[in-house]
């Protein structure tokens, strides 16, 4: 598939971890992905469990290592240190710190902003976004839908401004633990064309509209009425979703479309909200993003030689 391998990309979360062994051009030689996150690293054995993923993948000792996420956070291997907006995401590496350990690792910064607009942090978000740099798209708008919904402005490659919306966590919150539990279907899946969610989307974006006097009528429609089975869950998706893209109208002005970096399961929702609101989006692979974007840091801290794949 490619030359000897070059360097291992991770993207080490909070619950997920994620590692490629990648040759200088990017190509894939093999990959792991386990539930090792940060959350389930024990006695700070990070190196123990970067190690055996290593090993399996049968990488020589001398393969450096860039990786991002939740392992640069105050509470993960070392802190990598927030690079504060207008960021180029081009000099991520410049920000990089490295651990005590055998090989050579790297762990890139997150990015915060403290006086463009609201206190905000990201942290594995910005190297997708340096993953859309290194791919040529250095303007636009990206929305990044998930548990903290992140919405950056591109301009010549820098993060201007960010913004976190805390649309996935609401929905669980709302929907596993408020009163709104008791009509909400467990495991329901909205789909894009759902009228509900449609309606639930545009009445976000009617002026007066407030979230909290909304969202009692999804109880007393199941109390009242006779509900489709979903109906309650796409009602509670809509009216986030809707207030969220009417939270970040600024963000909307823009030229061009919004390029959504999300799951399979979310885009096509953001997307269908977005259209209502009378933008167009690009759907790009987050993962491809985030493989990129390690390896374009990668380039600037190794030597083009290493070693080969020990077999």
């Amino acid at each position: 598939m490619g030359g000897p391998a070059f360097c291992a990309l991770a993207d080490w979360g909070t619950s997920n971890f994620r590692l490629w062994l990648v040759d200088y051009d990017g190509n894939v030689l093999g990959e792991r992905e386990s539930d090792q996150g940060l959350s389930a690293v024990t006695d700070g054995r990070f190196e123990t469990v970067l190690e055996s993923h290593l090993t399996a993948l049968g990488a020589a000792g001398n393969i450096g290592v860039v990786a991002a996420g939740m392992v640069g956070a105050r509470s993960g291997w070392r802190e990598a240190a927030y690079a504060e907006t207008p960021t180029l995401l081009t000099d991520l590496h410049a920000h990089a710190v490295s651990p005590a350990a055998a090989r050579p690792v790297y762990i890139l910064p997150g990015l915060c902003q403290k006086t463009t607009g609201a206190f905000d942090v990201m942290r594995g978000e910005e190297t997708q976004l340096a993953g859309a740099v290194a791919s040529g798209l250095t303007d636009g708008v990206f929305c990044l839908p998930g548990t903290h919904a992140k919405w950056a402005e591109l301009f010549g490659g820098r993060v201007m401004r960010f913004q976190t919306v805390m649309t996935g966590e609401l929905f669980s919150l709302i929907g596993r633990q408020s009163i709104l539990r008791l009509s909400i279907d467990a495991g329901s899946h909205t789909l894009p064309d759902d009228p509900v969610f449609e309606a639930a989307v545009e009445e976000a974006f009617d002026d007066g509209f407030s979230l909290p006097a909304s969202l009692f009528s999804i109880r007393a429609a199941s109390l009242l009425s006779q509900p489709k089975p979903g109906d309650a869950a796409a009602r509670l998706s809509g009216l986030l979703i809707g207030a969220e893209v009417a939270g970040v109208r600024s963000y909307l002005s823009a030229a061009g479309p919004i390029h959504l970096v999300g799951s399979s399961a979310l885009n096509p929702l953001y997307a269908k909200a977005l259209l209502l609101a009378g933008k167009t989006t690009a759907v790009l692979d987050g993962g491809e993003l985030v493989r990129k974007g390690l390896l374009s840091a990668a380039h600037k801290l190794f030597p083009s030689s290493q070693s080969e794949v020990v077999s």
